[in-house]
């Protein structure tokens, strides 16, 4: 399907100092976004606890986040989630990781009778019985689970009285909590309310049962604050690696003069979607770095189209300018992109429209990145292209013409 009569030319190099001082400004913008006021991390980067909670009665994020603080956890991040379901469904996030602080943990290997000296549980017989001294003591990263060992067969009705003694300290309701693991080394796991059980807990203790109906929450997820850095690291390091290897790609394949428009389109690319993410109070997860590696593929592959014109038309036409090249070859290949980014973006907005959460989010990336990818492609990576070979154009000319005039010589 063709969009343009056959032949028709844009003149899009002529447009061009319009478009790269947007680009200069979009990307700089970005930059600072990045600085100030900052990227809104998700989860998944900074660390802490998100839960899904569902409520009966009807709840405003404000009445839902003054619950959350009363409840004792600070700072937290509340969003409506859209669910015809469920209308007063939340998305709620505190920075609470573990169940446990450390002067729980402390408390809890006393009230266990593990101390450095055995000899001190001996002296009170009633507190630790000899079926009751636990020899080994560990918490899990969430604090939500205890792993202790004894000498001999454990009572676990005394460990249960033993956790319930320590303030602050919850059992998981369950009439196989403790159980032994493992009778052969005595080894028994104690169950503890996570962060996510103990929020709706005292919410539900604070709005009643009738506006938290439910004793769990519909989805709890953590992850600690170390885990979130290398995630972090690891999403920075995914970026710049693929970026690398395409720039390596194209040299390969084409030039090396294609190499950095191609490279700097996907970064403005990159930069554009992040930078919109933060203006627009989004917060950047892990999926937000797959819709960006996504959008720089989606950018490289309508670039390699171009190029892979340009190049053909500098072989048939050699009396045109570079910039009358890329037009001719842009011009060529127009219809060609506005039926590829127009069905992808037919896809995407769906999703967009119709998707809730995650889904929603990294849809609105892709709707950004293919607007941004098919702009690039045309006013990014064709001029930087086109100021490369006018750079190298002569040197490469001279070096040519310098040999010519040398091989009659070396042939006398």
């Amino acid at each position: 399907m063709e969009f343009f009569k056959p032949g028709r030319v844009f003149d899009f190099m002529g447009q061009r100092v319009f478009w790269i001082p947007l680009s200069f400004v979009l990307v700089f913008a970005s930059v600072i976004l990045c600085f100030y006021p900052g990227p809104n991390y998700g989860t998944d980067f900074r660390g802490g606890t998100e839960i899904e909670l569902a409520f009966g009665e009807p709840m405003g994020p404000a009445q839902v986040r003054a619950a959350v603080e009363k409840a004792g956890f600070s700072t937290p991040d509340v969003v409506q989630v859209v669910d015809a379901n469920k209308p007063y469904h939340f998305l709620i996030r505190v920075q609470d990781v573990s169940a446990l602080t450390d002067t729980e943990k402390e408390a809890l290997r006393q009230a266990l009778c593990y101390v450095d000296d055995p000899q001190a549980a001996l002296e009170d017989p009633v507190k630790c019985p000899s079926d009751a001294r636990a020899t080994e003591v560990k918490f899990s990263a969430g604090g939500d689970k205890v792993t202790t060992r004894y000498d001999i067969d454990p009572d676990l009705d005394v460990i249960k009285d033993q956790v319930r003694s320590v303030p602050g300290v919850s059992l998981r309701a369950s009439s196989t909590n403790p159980q032994i693991l493992n009778p052969h080394d005595r080894r028994v796991e104690i169950q503890l309310l996570s962060k996510g059980d103990q929020l709706v807990e005292r919410m539900r203790a604070e709005l009643g049962p009738a506006a938290v109906p439910d004793d769990a929450a519909l989805r709890v997820e953590w992850v600690g604050p170390k885990a979130g850095k290398q995630l972090r690291d690891s999403a920075r390091n995914a970026v710049a690696i693929a970026i690398v290897f395409i720039m390596f790609y194209l040299a390969f394949r084409f030039d090396l003069r294609f190499a950095p428009g191609v490279i700097v389109a996907c970064v403005h690319d990159a930069m554009v979607v992040i930078g919109f993410f933060i203006a627009m109070h989004r917060e950047i997860t892990l999926s937000t770095i797959a819709a960006v590696l996504t959008v720089i593929g989606y950018s490289m592959n309508d670039t390699v189209v171009v190029y892979d014109r340009i190049r053909e038309n500098l072989g048939k036409h050699r009396g045109k300018s570079f910039a009358e090249i890329i037009n001719l070859s842009v011009s060529e290949t127009l219809s060609r992109t506005i039926l590829t980014s127009g069905a992808t973006m037919l896809s995407v907005l769906a999703f967009f429209v119709y998707g809730t959460g995650v889904i929603k989010d990294f849809m609105l990336a892709l709707v950004v990145g293919i607007v941004a990818g098919t702009y690039s492609s045309i006013y990014v990576a064709a001029p930087l292209t086109e100021w490369i070979d006018n750079r190298m154009g002569p040197k490469k000319k001279a070096i040519a013409l310098k040999r010519r005039l040398s091989a009659p010589a070396r042939a006398t």
